[in-house]
């Protein structure tokens, strides 16, 4: 137990110390932050639009969480599959979180929407693969769901846009939110992703090295703590680029899609946790939880 306690708090810093020195980064360094608009997708309707997008990362993630449900813990080449397809919607949905702190008319009502979703989904996450509802009774990972990242990230890039708070406050702030997140899936990193992706609006390029420098940190805690091949797994983030890299900058026709997600994300975990009861039991089926 104690040892545990020890690796913890040891790669707990070290996230807080490489959090701290990018958040410098973005502040100390000389660079110009112009507004690029994303004219080349503008121009025209091919690609992706937004609606899209989150259709590949709802059929992603229902594939990923009914692999978890069906064949837990399974090494099987084709399961791992399933994880594999399962890593597009993280990015994508970073990615739509920090688009949506640029478009949003009020970005403060838009946190408190997902805040209220996050707490909805907390009891949806933990029913499905038969987490205790009370963080921290068993591990320190994987006690709420990813919903509660997003909606810290949009306040975290709330607070590095906003001008008259001081850049120590800001630093203090952020480690802040980073704890709060840690114990979530996908961890303070999905907090991290979005800090960046918002920054670098308009570079594609650079969103995309930022992202994956978060979830390389992450699928190495991921290999040496919790488990290997799905440390290994974490890196097929990089699938999402491509996709991401066709976003055409349009929402598409349907104005209901971000209502679709929050109704779906946690009604699917509920259907998986009932999935759960009757095959298994209650019983726990998530790595490192």
């Amino acid at each position: 137990m104690e040892e545990n306690l020890f690796i913890n708090i040891l790669f707990g810093a070290s996230y807080i110390v490489v959090i701290i020195g990018y958040i410098k980064y973005l502040y100390s360094a000389k660079r110009e932050k112009k507004e690029k608009k994303i004219t080349m997708k503008e121009k025209s309707a091919h690609g992706l639009n937004s609606n899209q997008l989150k259709v590949i990362a709802i059929a992603a993630m229902t594939i990923d969480h009914v692999a978890d449900i069906l064949w837990p813990y399974s090494t099987e080449g084709w399961v791992v599959l399933c994880h594999v397809i399962g890593r597009l919607t993280a990015p994508i949905m970073w990615f739509f979180i920090a688009e949506g702190c640029h478009y949003t008319r009020d970005i403060k009502a838009y946190a408190k929407r997902l805040f209220f979703f996050a707490v909805i989904s907390h009891f949806a996450y933990n029913f499905a693969f038969g987490n205790s509802f009370i963080p921290f009774k068993t591990s320190v990972f994987g006690q709420t769901s990813v919903i509660w990242p997003l909606a810290w990230g949009v306040m975290a890039v709330w607070i590095m846009n906003h001008e008259r708070i001081k850049n120590w406050v800001k630093y203090i702030l952020i480690v802040l939110i980073c704890v709060v997140t840690f114990c979530a899936d996908w961890s303070c990193i999905a907090v991290m992703a979005i800090i960046s992706i918002a920054d670098a609006r308009g570079n594609f390029k650079r969103q995309m090295v930022s992202m994956m420098c978060w979830t390389g940190m992450y699928a190495v805690v991921y290999f040496f703590f919790i488990d290997k091949v799905y440390g290994v797994v974490q890196l097929f983030v990089a699938l999402s680029i491509p996709l991401l890299k066709l976003y055409n900058g349009k929402r598409g026709e349907w104005k209901g899609m971000k209502w679709l997600f929050y109704v779906y994300y946690p009604l699917h975990l509920f259907l998986l946790g009932l999935l759960r009861l009757l095959l298994y039991g209650n019983v726990n089926i998530v790595i490192g939880v």
